[in-house]
C-alpha cells in the first residue's frame, strides 16, 4: 500500500514539475517577446528633445456656408507661450495633480495598476474607453502621439513615458505638461489660458482659479466656462478642491477658501474674434464627437458650415432689439433657432440675447437645453392620433374633466388658460385655440406611449423614462430642447420626411475634402397625410381666432404660415414655433435660471412677437409657400368626421329654471349656466379608441368612458362669444 502511494506521489512530483518547466518556458519566452517589442519601441521611438523640435500643429477655420465669412479660428501652438519653472505656482502644480496624477511623484511614468485596472474596465464592456494615464503618458500623447484609442498606441506611450522619465526630473516633466496641455477656448498652456479664463499671469492664479483651470483638460469643449455645462465645470473644480485637502496639498484653510469663492464669477468675457458663438461651439462640439479633439485642434480643416450668415446677423439684431420687449414681461433672455426643413439645415442659432452677458448666462446655449414646452407640444399628440384614424373633424367635449388619479394619488382636473368651456369642439378647434381639456384627452386617445414613440421619429430624443409621464405631457410635462422641437415641427412643414437638424456642409483637410455631406432624401418619420392635417390648423387663422383673435403674432400678412405657442406653468418658459414649407423656426423666452416671468407672460405675448419679427423679415425676400391641402376621411362615425350634435340649453343659476330663446337674449351670462343634454355620450361610448375607424365595438370596460360622461352632467360656462377674445389664451 506504502509502495503505490509512493509511486501515486512521483507521478505527481513528475507532473507537477512539468507544468512548471511549461510555465516558466513559456512565461520566459513572454518577457522575451515582450523585452524585445519594448527595446524596439525604446529604441526607435522620438528622443526626449523632439518635444521642442516637433512640427507645430495648424489653424482650423471654420466658416458660414458660403466660405465669405470666417466664424472661428481653432488655434494650436499659435497660443501658447511657453513659461519658466519659477512662472508657474504651486497653485496650479498641485491642483493638476491631484485632477490628474495623483502618484505623480512615485512612479516611474506609468500607473501599472491604472493600466490593468483600465485593461479590465475595457474588457469587461468590450471597448477602448478607459486610459489610466499618468501626467507623463498625458505629455507623451500630446507631444507624440494621438488619442486614438488602440492597444498599439497606448503601448507605445506606456513604453515612450518610460523613457521620457529617465530623461528628465519629474519637475521638468511636470512643467512640459502645463506648457503643453489644451485647457480650451484655443488657450494651450497655462499662461495662456491664465490670460483667457482670468486676464492674469499664471504666476498670479489663486487656488480657487487653479482648480477651475485643472478641471478643462477631461474635456475642454464640455467643461468650457464659456459653454453649456458650467454647472458641471463647478462640481468638477470642487471635486478638485476635495482631492487637494485629501492629499494634503493645501491646508484646510486654504481649501475652504477655495471652495467659498464663486470662481465662474471671476471668469473674464471671452474676447476672442468670434461669430455666431452659440453655432460656433455647438460646431466645435459637434466635430470633436466626429474627428476627436487632436483632430479639430491641429489638423488644419477648412470647415463648411450651414450657417445663412446674413440671416444669423437679423436673428440676432431682432433678439437684441426685443431686450426692452422681454423685460416687461419679466424676462432676461431669449434663444432662435432656424433651419431648412428641406434638408436639415441649421440656418441660424442665437443661443441668448448676448453672448458675452454674464449677467444672464449668455454664454449658455439655450437652444440645446431642456426647457419644459408648454402647449407646444401639443401638434405632436394630435399628430399620433390622426395616425389612429382620428381627424382634424372628430370632436371632442371641452368640460371640466376628472382624469382619475395622477402619480401623485390626487385626482387630475387640468384647467383651460382662460379658465372656462367651450362645450363640444372638434379636434381642429382645440389645438388651433390650443383648449388644454381636449388635448389632455387627445393625447388618452393616441396613447401616451405611441406619443413618445412618434415624437422620437421626430427627432426628440429626451424623453429617456417613460415611466415619468402622464396625461400632463400633453401640456408639455415633458423637457425638450428648442433646437429638436423646431426640427421636429420642421417634420410637419417637408410633409412628413424628417432630416436631422444639421450644422456642417463640408470639410476640407491638408490632403482633400475629408468630409462632404451628400444630399439625402430623408425618412419618412410621419405620413404624409397626416403632416398635412398639422399643417392645415396650425395654419388656420380662422380657427384660432376664437382665442388669439385674427390679427395675433402667430400671423404674417399675406404669408402662409403655421405656427404654435406654449407656456408653462408658472410662466418659466415662453414658446413659438412655426413653419413655412422651407424655413421651420423656433423661439424660447425666459430666464437661464428658471426664474417665473411676471403672471400673465405667455408664448403668444413673449415669445410670438420675435419669432413673428423675424418671419415677417425673412419671408419678405421669399415667394409665399402653400401647404398641400389633406383628403378629408369618409365614414359614418358621426364623432369622427364632425357630425355629432349635442342638444344643450340654458339654465337660471339661481332658480335652476330653463331659459327660453327670446329671454336667454335678455339675461346677463353670469346669471346663466348651461348643461347638455343628459343622453349625450363622449366619444368612447362610439369608438374603440385604438381602432377608431374600424368596425370593432366600443370598449365599455374603458376606465375613461364614465369619467368622461360623467363630466357631461356638470354645468359649464359658455365662453365662445367672450367679449375679448384675444385676452383668453391657452
Amino acid at each position: 500500500m506504502n509502495s503505490m502511494v509512493a509511486q501515486t506521489w512521483k507521478r505527481t512530483r513528475r507532473g507537477i514539475r512539468s507544468v512548471l518547466f511549461v510555465f516558466i518556458e513559456v512565461t520566459v519566452v513572454f518577457f522575451l517577446a515582450f523585452a524585445t517589442v519594448f527595446a524596439y519601441v525604446y529604441y526607435n521611438s522620438p528622443e526626449a528633445d523632439a518635444l521642442v523640435t516637433r512640427a507645430q500643429p495648424q489653424t482650423s477655420i471654420i466658416y458660414d456656408k458660403t466660405g465669405e465669412h470666417i466664424l472661428y479660428k481653432i488655434h494650436g501652438e499659435e497660443n501658447r507661450r511657453v513659461i519658466t519653472h519659477d512662472e508657474i505656482p504651486d497653485n496650479i502644480r498641485i491642483a493638476t495633480i491631484a485632477a490628474e496624477d495623483d502618484d505623480f511623484y512615485k512612479h516611474i511614468g506609468i500607473d501599472p495598476l491604472g493600466i490593468m485596472r483600465a485593461a479590465r474596465e475595457n474588457i469587461a464592456s468590450n471597448e477602448r474607453a478607459q486610459g489610466g494615464s499618468t501626467i507623463t503618458q498625458q505629455l507623451v500623447r500630446n507631444a507624440f502621439l494621438t488619442r486614438e484609442k488602440t492597444y498599439d498606441r497606448k503601448f507605445k506611450e506606456v513604453v515612450m513615458s518610460i523613457k521620457l522619465e529617465q530623461s528628465y526630473e519629474k519637475d521638468e516633466i511636470l512643467d512640459f505638461y502645463l506648457n503643453e496641455v489644451p485647457y480650451g477656448s484655443n488657450a494651450y498652456g497655462i499662461e495662456s489660458a491664465a490670460q483667457i479664463y482670468f486676464g492674469k499671469n499664471a504666476q498670479d492664479l489663486t487656488l480657487d482659479e487653479a482648480a477651475l483651470i485643472s478641471s478643462l483638460p477631461k474635456a475642454t469643449t464640455y467643461y468650457s466656462p464659456y459653454g453649456s455645462h458650467t454647472d458641471l465645470l463647478d462640481a468638477r473644480q470642487k471635486f478638485i478642491l476635495g482631492r487637494i485637502a485629501e492629499l494634503g496639498l493645501a491646508s484646510e484653510e486654504e481649501v475652504k477658501k477655495a471652495l467659498e469663492t464663486d470662481t465662474l464669477a471671476k471668469v473674464v468675457p471671452f474676447k476672442e474674434e468670434i461669430d455666431a458663438p452659440h453655432f460656433v461651439f455647438y460646431v466645435r462640439e459637434y466635430l470633436e464627437k466626429e474627428y476627436g479633439r487632436d483632430a479639430v485642434e491641429q489638423g488644419g480643416f477648412h470647415v463648411y458650415t450651414t450657417l445663412d450668415y446674413d440671416m444669423q446677423k437679423r436673428a440676432e439684431q431682432i433678439l437684441t432689439d426685443k431686450k426692452d420687449h422681454l423685460k416687461k414681461y419679466g424676462a432676461t433672455n431669449a434663444s432662435l433657432v432656424a433651419l431648412d426643413p428641406r434638408s436639415g439645415d441649421i440656418l441660424a442659432m442665437v443661443g441668448s440675447v448676448d453672448y458675452f452677458d454674464q449677467a444672464i448666462d449668455g454664454e449658455v446655449n439655450v437652444a440645446l437645453r431642456e426647457r419644459q414646452p408648454g402647449s407646444s407640444f401639443k401638434p405632436v399628440a394630435y399628430a399620433a392620433a390622426f395616425e389612429k384614424g382620428f381627424q382634424p373633424e372628430t370632436m371632442l367635449f371641452d368640460v371640466r374633466t376628472n382624469f382619475g388619479k395622477d402619480g401623485s394619488g390626487k385626482a387630475y382636473i387640468p384647467q383651460n388658460y382662460d379658465g372656462g368651456y367651450h362645450g363640444l369642439v372638434s379636434m381642429r378647434k382645440a389645438l388651433a385655440g390650443s383648449l388644454n381639456i381636449p388635448a389632455v384627452k387627445t393625447l388618452y386617445l393616441a396613447g401616451i406611449d405611441d406619443t413618445i414613440d412618434l415624437a422620437e421619429r421626430l427627432g426628440i430624443s429626451t424623453f429617456k423614462d417613460r415611466n415619468r409621464y402622464g396625461l400632463a405631457l400633453v401640456l408639455g410635462g415633458g423637457e425638450v430642447t428648442l433646437l429638436e422641437e423646431t426640427g421636429a415641427f420642421g417634420v410637419f412643414a417637408n410633409d412628413g420626411i424628417r432630416h436631422a437638424p444639421n450644422p456642417i456642409q463640408k470639410v476640407i483637410g491638408e490632403d482633400g475634402i475629408f468630409y462632404e455631406r451628400a444630399d439625402e432624401v430623408g425618412e419618412r418619420a410621419l405620413g404624409h397625410e397626416v403632416a398635412r392635417r398639422i399643417n392645415s390648423i396650425l395654419s388656420d387663422n380662422k380657427a384660432r381666432a376664437y382665442v388669439f383673435g385674427t390679427t395675433s403674432p402667430l400671423t404674417v400678412p399675406n404669408r402662409t404660415v403655421a405656427a404654435k405657442t406654449g407656456t408653462t406653468q408658472d410662466y418659466h418658459d415662453a414658446w413659438t414655433v412655426g413653419y413655412t414649407p422651407s424655413l421651420a423656426v423656433g423661439v424660447w423666452a425666459g430666464n437661464n435660471d428658471n426664474t417665473a416671468m411676471r403672471a400673465g407672460s405667455a408664448g403668444t405675448y413673449v415669445a410670438a412677437p420675435i419669432w413673428n419679427a423675424f418671419m415677417k423679415q425673412e419671408l419678405e425676400m421669399r415667394e409665399d409657400e402653400s401647404f398641400e391641402e389633406y383628403t378629408p376621411y369618409k365614414t359614418d362615425k358621426p364623432f369622427i368626421v364632425g357630425n355629432a350634435n349635442g342638444s344643450s340649453a340654458y339654465y337660471d343659476k339661481k332658480t335652476g329654471e330653463q331659459i327660453s330663446e327670446e329671454k336667454l337674449r335678455k339675461t346677463s351670462k353670469k346669471k346663466l349656466e348651461k348643461r347638455y343634454d343628459l343622453k349625450q355620450h363622449s366619444i368612447l361610448y362610439y369608438v374603440d379608441k385604438d381602432d377608431p375607424l374600424g368596425s370593432q365595438d366600443p370598449n365599455f370596460r374603458d376606465p375613461m368612458l364614465p369619467l368622461w360622461d360623467k363630466s357631461l352632467h356638470e354645468p359649464i360656462e359658455d365662453l365662445d362669444k367672450a367679449e375679448n377674445p384675444f385676452e383668453i389664451y391657452e
